[in-house]
């Protein structure tokens, strides 16, 4: 009998905007590809053609804190879809630029919607499906606040006000209590090359 394929490890990164997780990506690309994986890159909302086309909906619109619930759901049905598990399926390590606790950090801790009605989509669009592994980047509120004053233009969360982006990091803070055995909360409030260390050693341990 021919031995099945090992299925894939999935890896997410989240934190408040500002907190520099996208910034260490390609070093995480790169720490995986030296152990000879295929390593799938992607983002959320967003990863898949309908899903890029409702992340500039959800960036850019503004609508009800619940409308953003069920697009953002409906996005991410689609990236796992076509994304995710086929890639997880043949054996390759997905990194994502955030998922569901981004959803129960900024609907639900930062807008206040439901986490009971989270959950329900959770377990209709994911099934067991979670991440192996996920990297909070942590930094106060200020840091955040000042490093996006610098940035690009911002989107419509990241023009919010710093109590938003408290309720923010005390749902992301709250999440990895919740789930300690898949998160490791980082303090991205150092220097980038300890960050950069920091990372891939627990990258090392996946």
């Amino acid at each position: 009998m021919q031995k099945s394929e090992k299925r894939g490890k999935f890896i997410t990164l989240e934190g408040m905007d500002g907190a520099g997780k996208s910034t260490h990506i390609p070093n995480i690309i790169a720490a995986l590809k030296t152990r000879g994986v295929e390593v799938v890159s992607t983002r959320e909302p967003g990863g898949t053609r309908l899903g890029e086309q409702l992340r500039t909906l959800l960036l850019h619109d503004t609508m009800h804190p619940e409308t953003e619930t069920l697009l953002m759901f409906a996005a991410r049905r689609e990236h796992i879809a076509n994304v995710i598990e086929p890639a997880l399926k043949r054996g390759a390590y997905v990194l994502s630029d955030r998922f569901t606790d981004a959803t129960y950090a900024y609907q639900c801790g930062a807008k206040g919607v439901s986490s009971n009605k989270i959950k329900q989509l959770e377990k209709w669009v994911q099934g067991r499906l979670q991440p192996d592994l996920t990297l909070l980047f942590d930094v106060p509120v200020e840091i955040s606040m000042t490093r996006l004053s610098t940035a690009r233009e911002p989107d419509k969360f990241e023009r919010e006000d710093a109590k938003f982006f408290e309720k923010l990091r005390q749902a992301y803070l709250t999440r990895a209590k919740e789930n300690p055995k898949r998160f490791r909360v980082i303090d991205a409030n150092q220097a980038l090359d300890k960050v950069k260390v920091l990372v891939e050693n627990i990258i090392s341990t996946i």
